[in-house]
């Protein structure tokens, strides 16, 4: 698989993912409002459990109106759970590798010298116009909702 890189400034790739409920969500829904997608590997694990509860407590995302979507393997149910377990008020969108991948977020991945195929953590800001603004294709967890919420400050303070 190649390793698809998205240039800020492109047009991100529209989807249409169901989420832990079963509703379908597509990129055009938030026409107008700023995106935060963000691939995890896996629901209820340390790592994806900090960085969802971080976008869930980021009050200056909520303060921007972003959407927040998180993407991962995982199917239905398991996103289901996940979200009630840590009140998380954003949809969790499951995918079978394919748009994960078209996007860079998915592949080989090299976690302590094993190397295995999975989804990487990435995420990805979307402009109100459906543009990428910025990608990060291999997510530190801490500070990481602070720093999304910098860079979009920072690109609406570029189109005033």
């Amino acid at each position: 698989m190649t390793d698809n890189r998205l240039q800020a400034g492109e047009a991100f790739p529209a989807f249409m993912l169901p989420d832990g409920q079963g509703q379908s969500h597509a990129l055009s829904d938030y026409v107008g409002r700023y995106v935060v997608l963000y691939a995890y590997p896996k629901d209820d694990t340390p790592g994806c459990t900090r960085e969802a509860c971080d976008f869930r407590d980021s009050a200056r995302l909520r303060e921007m109106g972003a959407v927040i979507l998180g993407i991962s393997q995982d199917d239905a149910a398991s996103h289901q759970r996940f979200a009630e377990k840590y009140s998380l008020p954003f949809p969790l969108l499951t995918d079978d590798g394919e748009f994960l991948a078209s996007i860079g977020a998915y592949g080989e991945k090299n976690s302590y010298g094993k190397v295995t195929q999975g989804v990487k953590r990435s995420t990805f800001i979307i402009d109100p116009e459906g543009k990428l603004v910025k990608s990060w294709l291999a997510v530190k967890v801490d500070g990481h909702a602070e720093a999304v919420a910098d860079a979009i400050a920072g690109d609406m303070e570029s189109r005033a």
